[in-house]
């Protein structure tokens, strides 16, 4: 496959937030761009007004008639999400379209182009973006594939100013389906390893396999920043890329003096050659204290001044749904997380309760996903047990079915509080107003997104 011997794209699951960025790519380099998605949402809405054609229907004839006319010119790509059964992925298979993943084309577009790449179960998004935007505060021309929707770029996809050869690409190198091993990085962030896509893996050490095969594909001259609680796990000593750590307190590169000022986190950076005191990060968390170390050390090594990445973290505002204050309005407080894994929700809840020590805090966790429940379920009660009180939704399926005997219900009796419920959606904001939280989070990868609006116009009124 070669970039260059297309003129239409046709992807199939558009509104993804990875293939979305993809199609903006396209579209900004002049290509035609047309896309089938399961629902309208923002992100299709911005595809539509940016002139992409989006049809939300499984509908052979809805795809572009001069696209099917010229195969050979016609780049299908599509996302694993999308079921095998989806007649439009069947129809153009079956006039000789070779169709690809969303991955497999952002491996050809980075192929020659120098190359930043943040791996990692847990990090990735806020790391590549914090990156993304030190190196764009810092002057240098970038092209940025985001997983989430960066508040500073206003989206998921910064775009080249210049000649797109001649840009660094800072991608999101995601470790499901094993996606990142298209990518051959120059620099390449590790966050973390833990177990998850067990689906997809079978096990924790087919998934640190991966990440071995993915370290290895890092250019020989390259640089690779790993953080340091995994660097054991994935080493070997046939690494021929130059390899660093970096942590909280620990690490070759760190940050230390961590204190909580006014709802901020302030900490100093530190490596053998440098050290940023007093660095006040704009958005809260102990593990985004260590995502910022990451992004400091690679923008260092690119090029980026002292005083350019102290104050590009200060005025970084963060990714939606990644410890996003929706409201903070007297004593009320709404925050939204995409936390779906334990680690993820260990880490998110211990920073809201040192940035709120004596408050009640309340959350809204929705499960994603049946088999990820059931690989850690007990991870998840322990989890879910530093809040006060714990309300659960119903399991978010996505592309499963439903597994017997896991259910909500099953995670919520694992749940050491006094204080727990669950609820279905509808049911919601009825239990809210009996609760009546002051602090309340809302947690998950699947819908509950949609439902963040209407709590937080509730908590509006309530205060």
């Amino acid at each position: 496959m070669r970039i260059d011997q297309y003129h239409n794209v046709y992807f199939i699951g558009i509104g993804g937030i990875g293939m979305s960025a993809l199609a903006r790519w396209f579209k900004l380099n002049g290509f035609d761009v047309a896309g089938y998605d399961r629902t309208p949402s923002k992100l299709t809405n911005e595809l539509r007004n940016e002139g992409i054609s989006i049809h939300f229907e499984d509908n052979t004839d809805l795809i572009p008639p001069h696209f099917t006319r010229d195969i050979e010119r016609l780049l299908v790509v599509y996302t694993p999400a999308v079921p095998s059964t989806h007649k439009e992925m069947s129809h153009l298979r079956s006039l000789g379209c070779e169709l690809f993943k969303r991955s497999q084309v952002l491996g050809k577009i980075t192929e020659g182009l120098f190359t930043v790449a943040v791996a990692g179960t847990h990090g990735k998004t806020t790391t590549s973006s914090m990156i993304a935007h030190l190196l764009k505060e810092g002057g240098k021309d970038l092209v940025a594939f985001l997983g989430g929707i960066s508040v500073n770029a206003g989206g998921n996809f910064i775009p080249n100013r210049g000649p797109v050869n001649q840009a660094i690409a800072v991608v999101e190198a995601d470790e499901f389906d094993r996606s990142f091993l298209t990518l051959h990085p120059n620099v390449a962030v590790v966050t973390s390893a833990d177990a998850d896509h067990l689906d997809i893996y079978g096990s924790d050490s087919s998934l640190k396999e991966s990440f071995k095969e993915f370290i290895h594909q890092i250019d020989e001259k390259g640089q690779l920043f790993i953080q340091e609680g995994i660097a054991g796990e994935l080493a070997d000593s046939n690494l021929k890329a130059t390899s660093s750590t970096y942590g909280i307190n620990r690490g070759q590169f760190f940050a230390d003096n961590i204190t909580i000022d006014d709802g901020f986190f302030v900490f100093d950076y530190i490596d053998a050659d440098t050290r940023i005191a007093g660095i006040r990060l704009g958005v809260s968390g102990f593990h985004n204290v260590e995502n910022a170390v990451a992004a400091i050390a690679v923008a260092l090594h690119l090029g980026i001044g002292e005083d350019v990445v102290k104050t590009g973290l200060e005025n970084y505002r963060g990714v939606h749904r990644r410890f996003e204050f929706i409201l903070r309005q007297g004593e009320k407080v709404l925050v939204d997380d995409y936390a779906h894994h334990p680690t993820e929700i260990n880490a998110f809840l211990t920073s809201l309760k040192a940035l709120f020590p004596e408050r009640r805090i309340t959350i809204v966790f929705q499960p994603h996903l049946f088999s990820r429940t059931r690989d850690f379920i007990d991870g998840f009660a322990k989890s879910l047990a530093l809040a006060d009180e714990v309300i659960l939704l119903p399991i978010y399926p996505a592309r499963e079915e439903p597994i017997p005997g896991v259910s909500s219900e099953k995670l919520l009796d694992l749940v050491d509080s006094d204080n727990k419920y669950l609820v279905e959606k509808e049911g919601l904001m009825e239990l809210l107003k009996e609760l009546n939280p002051t602090i309340l989070a809302t947690i998950g990868a699947g819908d509950i997104d949609r439902l963040v609006d209407p709590i937080r116009e509730y908590m509006e009124e309530a205060s």
